[in-house]
């Protein structure tokens, strides 16, 4: 599990019940009709072909809210006749005819000419510069290609663009083998006739508009996939591999290098959006162009990634920069205030992370465990340490002290590092704070609380979500001073030993300089807390030595001592779990472990030796058993009701299928023997009740 802390927000989308899409049998259902009425010859080589398009409009726009559909040969209503009007169900009418009273359809219309016909000629003619000026966007098409154009800025424009076949031979050729055609195409053909039918939809939702970024994103990276020739991403993937001491490797290790690349692309577009649209120049008819964005979120590095992938030779060669166009162009179709009224910073870019990737890349998302932590957890958890660090590490201002340094090793987009900056304004205003309370934060999340994380996409939303509090806080980053967060792009489980040799010097310096930065912190800060939600499941790659050993001391006597010869300690959370137990009972020698995971070490067998380890280096031990089980309780609770993981949500409704727990583990620096409490969490309404025991005087004593 990632770390990835939000509550979902009730807004409309457009995208329906589930966000899917239909499948592609309606793709290759249209691609049949089309050739089986040019094979038959009887056809009129224009109008005979108009059901089938309007057919496969439907099918699309009936997955959609509202519904869209598209009604062949409409009634004029003034600019002539188009072949077809995209109409929504929300447009009302007196009679049957939707468009008796005059109504200008609300997607627009379409002009369908047959194969042989040049679209870029039916685009400049006059009658579609008369239905531009009365409908506002006109779909072309020679069912081979498909062009949007749209008045912009009162502009004939031309917008997304589809190609099946360039010539009207190849075309009849492709069309020849339905199956094949859409095994082919028939997912971005499919991604792109949906846009055609959202292009002139409001966009106000940050659903929405995470929707049409990864749908874009799918589109840039179906067109680097599968590529060998591209020596530039070869380039960028050794500097990652040196930053990052890993190794991608095989068919899966591609895809993965290739889709972060993607994703942390396009994050970055949406957050120099974000910020473009925060700078007080900024006026509501103002434009964003991602040319000349700034891209650097005071972090080099990420500024270095984006110049190998987004400069203009590097784009031409990848294919990027028209997907980039498509997506300015939809970010400056948001409806600005709408929009932000739901985009609430403290939240919502995880909200908006999270629907991203499903959409972009499931498969990916499902892999490397990326799931909310519900802020309800993140809340909970960070006001159990505070209250640990004041009560049994006497530190009376808890995370608020300047000598509490924090870190959060898998920090994901930010989630518990924003709740513990707000727990320390919180803590500071109680104390009458001043105007230099801003300020403080502001230290605090330069130079103390800290965040690793491996992925670059959430590695950027956790910069724009801490630049945007300190923003909202009156105390912005400062691209003159070169001001930045303690998050690094880095891997959290290795490093934290010098190296044996002479430091290896990186490809990019910017990249070196994050490694030395992130070194920093792992070999020289004192670390009072360990906070967060370490990930299950480890990207598809080699891991270091280094990394691999760390669970070593967790087998010692399983087998001679314990006589437990099959054992499981392989998933990646028991890692982090032993980096957090090295880092605070063995080097900072004083300090708090809290950490959301898996529930096996609880109880498995396996995890004897840990189990007996924590006893032994730490003071105190809080466990909240969350349950929420699939293999061992079915997802019940013992009275047979149900009982669904924590982190399902009215987003999120499946959760996770391994049972969670909370464990706070504190070593106070004495010798008094290991208290350990222990409690359980059932039902559906778990979160609350968690939240609910902070009321109390002593949360545990309580139960």
């Amino acid at each position: 599990m990632r770390g990835v802390g939000v509550t979902p927000v009730q807004e409309s989308s457009y995208l329906g019940d589930n966000g899917t899409l239909p499948d592609n049998e309606h793709i290759e259902s249209f691609f049949t009709d089309l050739r089986d009425t040019h094979v038959s010859g009887v056809g009129v080589k224009e109008t005979s072909y108009y059901p089938y398009l309007s057919n496969l409009l439907n099918v699309i726009g009936k997955k959609l809210k509202p519904r869209v559909r598209c009604i062949i040969h409409p009634r004029s209503i003034g600019a002539g006749l188009p072949d077809g009007a995209l109409i929504t169900a929300d447009q009302k009418s007196k009679v049957d005819d939707p468009l008796a009273d005059g109504l200008i359809p609300s997607r627009g219309v379409v002009e369908i000419k047959a194969p042989n016909e040049d679209v870029q000629t039916v685009v400049g003619s006059e009658q579609v510069a008369k239905y531009l000026t009365k409908y506002g966007l006109v779909v072309v098409t020679n069912l081979r290609q498909f062009v949007i154009v749209a008045r912009v800025q009162g502009q004939p424009t031309q917008l997304e663009a589809f190609t099946i076949a360039p010539s009207e031979k190849a075309f009849w050729k492709l069309i020849g083998n339905p199956r094949k055609l859409t095994e082919a195409i028939g997912d971005s053909f499919n991604e792109y006739l949906t846009r055609v039918l959202l292009q002139a939809a409001p966009l106000t939702a940050p659903k929405e508009v995470a929707w049409f970024l990864a749908s874009y994103a799918r589109d840039a990276k179906a067109r680097i996939e599968g590529r060998a020739d591209l020596p530039g991403l070869a380039t960028l993937r050794t500097a990652l591999e040196e930053a990052l001491g890993l190794k991608f490797t095989g068919e899966d290790g591609e895809h993965f290098f290739r889709s972060s690349l993607v994703q942390t692309l396009f994050y970055g577009v949406f957050s120099a959006w974000v910020l473009w649209c925060k700078r007080p120049t900024t006026g509501p008819k103002d434009k964003f162009n991602w040319h000349e964005a700034a891209w650097s979120l005071h972090v080099p590095m990420i500024k270095t990634l984006f110049e190998q992938l987004a400069t203009p030779s590097k784009l031409q060669s990848l294919g990027l920069e028209e997907v980039l166009n498509w997506t300015q162009t939809a970010l400056n179709r948001v409806e600005r205030p709408a929009f932000f009224s739901n985009f609430e910073e403290h939240h919502a870019v995880q909200y908006f992370y999270e629907p991203f990737l499903a959409a972009y890349d499931p498969v990916l998302r499902k892999r490397l465990g990326v799931w909310f932590t519900p802020p309800d957890v993140v809340r909970y958890m960070v006001a159990r340490i505070d209250k640990v660090l004041r009560e049994q590490l006497h530190v009376p201002n808890g995370f608020a002290d300047p000598n509490v340094f924090v870190l959060d090793p898998c920090c994901g987009t930010g989630a518990f590092l924003v709740e513990v900056l707000r727990q320390i304004e919180a803590t500071l205003k109680a104390n009458g704070g001043d105007a230099l309370t801003a300020e403080d934060i502001k230290t605090a999340a330069m130079e103390r609380v800290f965040g690793f994380e491996l992925l670059p996409a959430p590695f950027v939303v956790s910069h724009l979500q801490l630049g945007l509090l300190l923003q909202n806080l009156g105390a912005p980053l400062s691209e003159k001073l070169h001001e930045r967060v303690g998050v690094y792009l880095t891997n959290a489980l290795t490093g934290w030993n010098p190296p044996t040799g002479s430091k290896q010097k990186l490809m990019f310096p910017e990249m070196e300089e994050e490694r030395d930065a992130a070194e920093l912190v792992k070999r020289d800060k004192t670390i009072l807390v360990v906070l967060g939600n370490p990930p299950y499941y480890a990207f598809a790659g080699v891991s270091p030595e280094e990394e691999q050993g760390l669970v070593e001391p967790y087998k010692e006597g399983l087998a001679s001592e314990w006589k437990i010869r099959k054992y499981n300690l392989d998933e990646l959370y028991v890692r982090f779990l032993r980096l957090a137990e090295r880092r605070i009972a063995e080097m900072s020698k004083r300090g708090i472990v809290c950490y959301i995971s898996s529930y096996s070490y609880l109880s498995d067998p396996s995890f004897v030796v840990v189990r007996k380890r924590l006893c032994e280096e730490f003071n105190y031990a809080w466990l909240d058993c969350l349950n929420g089980d699939s293999r061992e309780t079915g997802k019940l609770t013992p009275e047979g009701n149900p009982d669904p993981s924590v982190f399902s949500t009215e987003y999120n409704r499946e959760g996770i299928r391994l049972g969670t727990s909370v464990g706070l583990f504190a070593k106070t620096g004495g010798n008094e023997p290991v208290t350990v409490r222990y409690r359980e969490f059932w039902g559906t309404d778990k979160r609350a009740a968690l939240l609910k025991t902070l009321e109390n005087a002593d949360t545990f004593d309580a139960q």
